[in-house]
């Protein structure tokens, strides 16, 4: 295989190297892209190093077989052309094609036989907080037809990227040395803060992010269920959390998810709150699965359920979901 690295020097970008590291596929040229700033960078990378390469309209493509982007939507949609126009696959992390009706929309635990099905050569990878929220829900959704969702997100300051993460840390610092936090990337300080403001509000008053989990869900499950979501910032540096309740078509006992959940592939059952044990950013973040706990009946509906589930939000809500897609394409090929 010939991969290709788009937005190498990036939060996801980084994660994608790290990963691919110590990746049993055999690779046989990695080629790294990003903008004219951090063209001439180089990484380490199986033992050898390799130099970012400036993203052109060239060939630079030409004899690649799978490019992993991570570089805004923006960058996605004005090359998206030059990378796949040689027959390369693009696996895109933005959101610039996931609502597209001929870019499949993937989670390879829930829809992976949508990767095969891609006329453009682009696979879209979903919203980080999709991601980890649908891992989950295709479990149940195998038990019973969920017919809605509310989910309060818990989103770390990883979410915004990689300059958001050193604000984050410097604001504990500026506030530790008494001095004025620095307040750029997010919309207030988030340092001993929670924003409950992720993405640009709507005209109905819901944010871009909340809208996503709603029209992202529904595309990857294949189904009409309904998903009301409610996206905060959290004073977390890394791994997302979220609360979340389902109501099923068939009354569900909490026996029968838990144990589905327990044996369902990518998730981690840590449900014991009489020992403590529920997932938290703490010990989820560097780590690839969905945790999952907390699992209860809701007291508000006889045909609802509610959880709480932790995810790495660079690893499997961004770098990993997208490797496990090129793992498909791998053995398909």
């Amino acid at each position: 295989m010939k991969i290709a690295i788009v937005g190498a020097s990036g939060a996801v970008g980084q994660e994608f190297l790290a990963i691919l590291e110590n990746h049993p596929m055999p690779i046989e040229e990695l080629r790294l892209f990003g903008s004219k700033r951090s063209a001439g960078t180089t990484y380490r990378f199986r033992g050898e190093e390799v130099v970012v390469r400036e993203l052109q309209h060239n060939d630079d493509f030409k004899d690649i077989d799978v490019a992993l982007t991570s570089a805004g939507a923006s960058t996605s949609k004005e090359f998206a052309e030059t990378i796949t126009k040689h027959g390369a696959f693009m696996i895109d992390n933005s959101s610039a094609f996931r609502m597209d009706d001929d870019v499949p929309l993937v989670v390879p635990e829930v829809n992976g036989e949508d990767a095969f099905n891609a006329p453009r050569h682009i696979i879209a990878n979903p919203n980080c907080t999709t991601i980890q929220m649908v891992v989950a829900l295709g479990v149940i959704e195998r038990l019973s037809h969920i017919e809605r969702v509310h989910v309060a997100t818990y989103q770390s300051a990883s979410g915004a990227g990689a300059s958001a993460m050193q604000e984050f840390e410097e604001q504990h610092k500026a506030i530790v040395e008494g001095r004025e936090p620095k307040v750029e990337k997010f919309a207030y300080q988030l340092a001993y803060n929670l924003i409950p403001h992720i993405d640009v509000f709507q005209d109905n008053d819901y944010t871009k992010e909340e809208m996503k989990m709603f029209h992202e869900t529904r595309k990857i499950m294949h189904s009409d269920i309904r998903t009301s979501a409610t996206c905060v910032r959290v004073p977390v540096m890394r791994a997302h959390s979220e609360a979340i309740w389902v109501e099923t078509e068939e009354e569900l006992s909490v026996e029968q998810v838990r144990e589905a959940f327990a044996e369902a592939k990518g998730i981690v059952l840590m449900d014991e709150p009489a020992k403590k044990s529920y997932p938290m950013p703490l010990f989820a973040q560097h780590t690839n699965p969905v945790y999952v706990g907390r699992i209860r009946k809701d007291l508000g509906s006889e045909r609802g359920l509610t959880f709480w589930c932790v995810a790495d939000q660079i690893r499997k809500g961004a770098a990993l979901n997208a490797i496990q897609i090129l793992e498909l394409l791998v053995a398909n090929k």
